[in-house]
């Protein structure tokens, strides 16, 4: 059950966070012609879809995004991308969820990248949890929260406005 009093991101909040971590990856790619931005299946492509808005308005940056599916249950399953190898292959990418828990799905999808040869890789998250058991970290982040193991986060992208939960 979600309440106000659960709420950690209004739609507000979560639209400046975005704005904020699109333009800290404009900077850092100030000398690219082109970046990748790489969502994870689910929220994290959502996220992707809000940054990638972001940045083509923001910038002159040739923006592309790609979903990586990745079995969040199985992360040890193979890893699929929207785009072909050669697409992202010696480009900046930006591998993107919304929340980074115990890091498993982040590290897995950064282990996926890794067999490319890339030339710039970061990573970029809406809320991390700060209880990672891999040593994985986001470069971009809207808020960090040290919230118990008990403790969820949830992101809900609906149409009419975005929130996170604490639950």
């Amino acid at each position: 059950m979600t309440t106000e009093s659960n709420i950690i991101l209004d739609n507000v909040q979560i639209n400046q966070k975005i704005k904020r971590i699109a333009y800290q990856i404009f900077e850092s790619n100030s000398n690219e012609t082109e970046v990748i931005i790489a969502g994870i299946v689910g929220n994290g492509y959502i996220f992707a879809e809000k940054l990638v808005a972001t940045l083509t308005e923001i910038s002159n940056l040739k923006v592309t995004i790609c979903e990586v599916t990745i079995n969040k249950k199985k992360p040890l399953e193979p890893i699929t991308t929207s785009l072909k190898v050669e697409d992202y292959k010696n480009k900046s990418l930006v591998l993107v969820d919304d929340v980074l828990n115990s890091g498993t799905t982040l590290i897995y999808g950064v282990k996926h990248f890794l067999d490319v040869p890339l030339k710039r890789f970061k990573t970029a998250v809406l809320v991390n949890r700060n209880h990672k058991k891999y040593p994985v970290k986001a470069d971009f982040k809207g808020v960090s929260l040290s919230t118990s193991i008990k403790e969820h986060i949830q992101v809900d992208f609906s149409d009419l406005e975005a929130k996170a939960y604490l639950m």
